[in-house]
């Protein structure tokens, strides 16, 4: 008898190729048969009319801290992921000195704005070395599995103490420690090691954040230091992604290591003209393991008054008068006519970036609704908006922000949406080079809510859309699963086949929806971070065990860490997993 047979669905394998109606069969974890299934199991699940996918492979979120004190590592898991890769960006909490504990926290609240006061009060510190920190994770019971990178920034912080973000002429000695403990994070199992060189990086205090400015001999070295430690990856966010000396040094490194690459645009630039698509196709046509990552849908900011940011965050009664007011209280305030008129009387002290023209920036905000649009057209902005009802945009914006109990949000696409739709984003998303990622799981409390995105983009791309073609489920799939899943070196999950890990998602699809993001206080210590809830996934399978049933946790707890495996494809689907 087996563990657990899923009967008669619809199964798209993680492969791409076709759908097909089969039965599953799954022991030990592990998936033994596929195909009719006549011996029973243990448990017995009817698919039926239900879409069988494998479990989400998400490589970039941020759980670094989470990870240490949540066992379901929401939201990730709401959407059908069973699988988080974090670490990334250069930001994490090993190696770690006593003393620069509380630098990490600031550093990874600047940079990912999850709240200080929840990482200070959750972290429990019972480790300093990277070795350490994964033993740390490895004891730790949790729903779905975990892998992790060696961060630039604490690896700077570990050697080089308070020089880490203002020094940029390591020595050469300082150099071989870095690489040395690089070398010693990723042999101890993370997958890999993680930097970051953009200006939009910055810890709590402004401060730009450790290796922003390091030479390409000091990258080259770190990178240098995993040579001969099968499946590792180098993960890079950059300005200057196509830049020719950046572009030489990481090339280096690919030829001298046969590694991965994985590259992250943060700015607008990097998706002007198509210049990812182009970093992708090059890398492509020369034949190196150099992959972008794309999100589904442009990086957006949320507006609101229960998120960090809005339009009149830089006016002077709101700095002065209304910031540090609880939501009643504040909703009250805003709702007096008074308090209005000042506000919109008023020019905001933040004049830069888009904020430097709020009237502009009004044609890039738009209402996200109890059904969420994420790829509206000009006429859904609040500009356009005010244009058909004849009132001066923020005026409407200051009237939504209060409408309805101040529970209202609102979309700000940042880089790669250009004439408001996302055809640009489709051609990218379909490059063979490019990787499905920057999902951001665990970050971004405030002001984003992109841990959603293998909903949005199952539903978006693979049924709604309207505004352009859309995308197969098959290659959806793909691209959530096994792709990922390779790019990473984790050969064993990410497709429905024998041997591989039982990592499943039951889905009534034409159910599957994402609601509106809102805003809980459920981080410790009280902290706020901006959630959205799915529902459509009837169930969510970790090794086996249902861990996930129409959106409510069961108490499974099968998660595990996953620690870098030597195993080539093809070779055997066992991973060493702690």
């Amino acid at each position: 008898m087996y563990d657990l047979v899923i009967r008669k669905g619809t199964i798209i394998d993680g492969s791409g190729d076709a759908r097909f109606v089969a039965d599953i069969a799954v022991s030990d974890g592990k998936i033994v048969k596929v195909g009719e299934v006549q011996e029973r199991g243990q448990r017995e699940i009817d698919a039926a009319g239900l879409l069988v996918t494998p479990g989400w492979v998400d490589v970039h979120t941020h759980y670094d801290g989470q990870a240490t004190w949540d066992p379901v590592l929401a939201p990730s898991s709401w959407h059908g992921v069973t699988t988080v890769v974090m670490g990334n960006c250069g930001v994490g909490f090993a190696p770690v000195k006593p003393e620069d504990r509380a630098f990490l926290i600031e550093l990874m609240e600047g940079v990912e704005d999850i709240p200080g006061a929840a990482l200070s009060e959750g972290i429990d510190w019972q480790w300093e070395s990277f070795p350490e920190y994964l033993d740390a994770l490895a004891a730790f019971p949790r729903a779905i599995d975990v892998a992790t990178q060696v961060p630039h920034g604490a690896i700077r912080a570990y050697v080089m103490g308070e020089r880490c973000n203002t020094d940029y002429a390591p020595t050469a000695d300082e150099v071989k420690q870095m690489a040395d403990l690089v070398r010693e994070g990723v042999a101890a199992g993370a997958l890999g090691f993680s930097s970051s060189k953009t200006l939009l990086h910055k810890d709590v205090h402004g401060e730009y954040m450790p290796g922003t400015f390091s030479g390409h001999e000091e990258m080259l070295a770190l990178g240098l230091g995993m040579k001969g430690l099968n499946n590792a990856v180098f993960e890079l966010v950059s300005d200057h992604l196509g830049d020719d000396e950046e572009w030489a040094w990481v090339k280096a490194f690919q030829e001298q290591t046969g590694l991965g690459v994985t590259l992250i645009a943060t700015t607008a630039p990097a998706y002007e003209n198509n210049k990812m698509y182009r970093l992708a196709e090059q890398a492509r046509e020369q034949g190196f393991e150099i992959r972008p990552q794309a999100a589904g849908r442009p990086t957006g900011v949320l507006h609101g008054l229960q998120s960090s940011f809005h339009a009149f965050v830089g006016h002077p009664t709101w700095r002065e008068e209304l910031a540090e007011l609880n939501h009643e209280a504040l909703l009250a305030k805003l709702q007096s006519p008074e308090i209005r008129a000042k506000i919109l009387s008023e020019t905001s002290v933040i004049q830069s970036g888009p904020m430097q023209d709020l009237e502009q920036l009004m044609r890039m905000v738009f209402p996200l609704g109890e059904q969420p649009n994420y790829e509206p057209a000009y006429e859904d902005s609040i500009a356009g908006m005010a244009e058909v009802q004849g009132c001066e945009p923020l005026a409407l914006m200051y009237d939504l922000l209060v409408a309805n109990g101040g529970r209202e949000l609102f979309y700000q696409p940042l880089g790669g949406y250009q004439r408001y739709s996302l055809d640009a984003q489709k051609k990218l998303l379909e490059h063979p080079n490019v990787l499905f990622g920057l999902s951001d799981g665990g970050a971004h409390c405030g002001v984003i809510a992109d841990a959603g995105m293998p909903t949005f983009i199952m539903t978006h791309w693979g049924r709604d859309r309207t505004r352009g073609d859309k995308l197969s489920l098959e290659f959806i799939v793909k691209s959530l699963s096994s792709s990922t899943a390779k790019a990473f070196g984790l050969f064993d999950r990410g497709l429905i086949d024998e041997g591989m890990i039982a990592d499943f998602n039951l889905i009534d699809f034409e159910a599957l929806r994402l609601f509106r993001p809102e805003a809980v206080f459920d981080l410790p210590a009280g902290g706020r971070r901006l959630v959205q809830r799915a529902e459509g996934y009837e169930m969510t399978i970790k090794a086996g065990e249902v861990i996930f049933e129409r959106g409510e946790h069961t108490g499974a707890l099968p998660g595990r860490l996953v620690r870098r495996s030597d195993q080539q494809p093809g070779t055997s689907q066992a991973q060493q997993s702690a």
